[in-house]
């Protein structure tokens, strides 16, 4: 049983009574919000007096009243990652898994409001690797282990080069570079990003001023496991 300043917090299973109000419910716009693999997230929506909180269809997972002291009962996708916080009032989940993601709805039950949030939870993006230069070709390729909505890209200074991403989380992207003598002074990068982090290598010169490459090696080769 959680106390806080003499209100209670209960996490429910899916057959829980939830409370009743008499005055019409007010709904806003579903709020956009994302997450953190391992980390907690609080729904910026103030808990007033009694409140519910719902996820998608499964309905309430926890509520929290006044004063009165409730039995405490678990579902065990929810268990011991859901309290209110005591300064912000705010319901909060942590230990943030990917099948989190989904639609929550905090309910005031006293002031008759509703406000949704649609949660995405994403992993930290990977550090992308360069091969070594192609003495073929002169050129190098970055690639990086594809998630949730990463996308690779290649720079020149700020000069945005070129970018790929992927819906098939089963294949790396990958995006070759070929530097042509002229471009010898640039700085060139590799950048991986997704809606919460971005990862950037710097990449080496590959060929010398007059379009050489600046070693005899054979290029390695971008895998899921890292290169060959």
């Amino acid at each position: 049983m959680n106390h806080l300043f003499g209100w209670t917090l209960m996490l429910l299973y899916f057959d829980t009574d939830v409370l009743c109000v008499s005055q019409p419910t007010v709904q806003s716009e579903t709020q956009r919000v994302n997450g953190i693999v391992g980390q907690s997230f609080s729904f910026p929506e103030r808990v007033i007096k009694s409140a519910n909180l719902l996820y998608g269809e499964l309905g309430s997972i926890a509520n929290v009243y006044p004063g009165k002291e409730g039995k405490i009962t678990l579902g065990k996708r929810f268990e011991n990652r859901i309290n209110l916080n005591s300064d912000t009032r705010y319901f909060t989940l942590s230990d943030l898994k990917i099948d989190d993601a989904g639609v929550y709805t905090v309910e005031n039950t006293d002031e008759g409001e509703k406000n949704k949030f649609e949660l995405t939870v994403y992993n930290f993006v990977s550090k992308p690797q360069v091969t070594e230069c192609d003495s073929s070709s002169c050129s190098v390729v970055c690639c990086v282990h594809n998630e949730k909505e990463v996308t690779l890209t290649l720079y020149r200074g700020e000069e945005l080069l070129n970018q790929t991403s992927s819906p098939d989380l089963t294949k790396d992207l990958s995006l070759r570079l070929e530097v042509e003598g002229k471009d010898y002074n640039s700085t060139y990068s590799c950048v991986a990003f997704n809606p919460i982090s971005n990862e950037t290598v710097p990449i080496p010169k590959c060929c010398s001023k007059d379009g050489h490459p600046n070693d005899a090696g054979g290029a390695n080769r971008c895998t899921r496991t890292g290169f060959t």
